[in-house]
């Protein structure tokens, strides 16, 4: 991928793919636009070794990184379980001196026709500033839960056979491979998941002593069912103490289980931490069970946050990847400036075995962009909420509420990590 000088954001700067020897200099960069403060050691590691260097760009003002754009290989789970080859793009900045001069939009011209190339139809990201984004066609498509559960005076009703899993504490990295094994078994059940690359599984090992203000270091407890680990949870504890006694908060990175009893135990478990009178999450599901086992929801502090955003890079693709949970016949007219090879009326037929989704000449049924497509492609945001708020269009009667239910998802989608 050489440098294409339609594309550069000025005359004296240069868009071009990084090379090795720049890493350094480029994550610098990054670090700065995030506030400057040094990461770890061993964040910075991790990081190194999970940027794939020919899927990265760099600007370039002379000898100085003035912007910064990754694309990881991800493959994201969607509604009918297929893996979909996704572009995951991170590590997005630019220089404050160099603000308003097109290197934002330099780089995501350039990217989404390199996705294009690579043959992958989704781009996705997770925004710092979510009003970022949507000019160059992403929308939100997953949500994440975080809650503040009291759990002095919340109390979990839990179901048959949790008694009968088995509990033990383990070293986290001695686990891993268990515990990542769990999380495989998982992936295609959900939309919004992504099959973790060799290198992925280290993320949620991350633990460097100077970012745990306070905190524990990282513990991990396994559920076991005849010697099997069939659920694990990864967490925290931060002890606090006030004149009324222990006041300690434990901070859930991971939980996940093969069944309801193995899951019931872990959160139990939890719950039941000494001298702890909270469990804090920053992620879960929308509609994770937990939300169904305590006795008392307004005392569990829920909020829900903008998680995974979503862009069609190539329309037809996409949409025949999925599946939908009702049959669908029906014709998009869809707007997409940055990408116009998008544009135009497209046939979408499908069910819950498959999908075709080709161009026509028909008459268009819903009128949208390709920002409304991207928030409804996981199944997490209705179509029909959307046209509630004047972003889609009915063109024949009928059209919305159909598209609407077959885009829906059984379970709603989530991103487990960050990226």
């Amino acid at each position: 991928m050489g440098t294409d000088a339609r594309s550069a954001p000025a005359e004296r700067t240069e868009l071009r793919v990084l090379r090795r020897d720049e890493w350094d200099t480029w994550y610098d960069r990054l670090v700065d636009a995030f506030g400057g403060v040094p990461e770890s050691p061993e964040e910075r590691e991790l990081w190194r070794g999970l940027t794939e260097l020919d899927r990265s760009l760099g600007v370039w003002d002379g000898d100085v990184c003035v912007g910064t754009a990754g694309a990881f290989s991800f493959r994201l789970t969607v509604p009918g379980g297929a893996s979909v080859p996704a572009a995951g793009v991170t590590m997005v900045s630019v220089a404050a001196t160099h603000r308003r001069r097109g290197i934002l939009t330099s780089m995501m011209r350039r990217q989404l026709d390199d996705v294009r190339s690579w043959g992958e139809p989704l781009a996705v990201l997770t925004a710092s500033e979510p009003a970022i984004y949507g000019r160059f066609g992403y929308d939100v498509a997953t949500m994440r839960t975080t809650a503040e559960i009291d759990t002095d005076r919340v109390r979990l009703s839990v179901p048959p056979g949790t008694d009968d899993v088995r509990l033990r504490f383990a070293e986290p990295a001695a686990v891993r491979d268990q515990c990542e094994a769990v999380y495989a078994r998982l992936v295609a059940g959900r939309p919004g998941m992504t099959a973790r690359r060799p290198g992925w599984e280290n993320l949620s090992l991350l633990d460097p002593e100077s970012e745990r203000q306070g905190s524990s270091p990282l513990r991990c407890v396994v559920a076991e069912r005849d010697g099997e680990v069939v659920g694990y949870t990864r967490y925290f504890v931060k002890p606090e103490w006030d004149t009324q006694g222990p006041q300690g908060t434990v901070l859930l990175r991971d939980l996940e289980a093969l069944d309801p009893a193995s899951y019931a135990a872990l959160w139990r478990f939890l719950f039941d931490i000494d001298l702890t009178r909270k469990v804090a999450t920053r992620s879960r599901p929308v509609d994770d069970a937990w939300q169904h086992l305590v006795s008392d929801i307004r005392r569990c502090g829920i909020r829900q946050v903008d998680s995974l955003h979503v862009r069609l890079v190539e329309l037809g693709a996409a949409l025949e990847a999925r599946t939908y949970q009702a049959p669908v016949d029906v014709v998009f007219e869809v707007a997409d400036a940055f990408c116009p090879w998008n544009e135009g009326r497209w046939r979408l037929t499908g069910d819950a075995k498959g999908a075709s989704c080709k161009r026509t000449e028909e008459p268009a049924d819903l009128a949208l962009s390709v920002r409304e497509l991207g928030a409804a492609y996981l199944g997490g945001v209705s179509l029909a909420s959307l046209a509630g708020a004047g972003r889609v269009r009915e063109l024949r009667a009928g059209a919305l509420a159909e598209t609407s239910l077959a885009f829906g998802s059984t379970v709603a989608p989530w991103l487990p990590h960050g990226f």
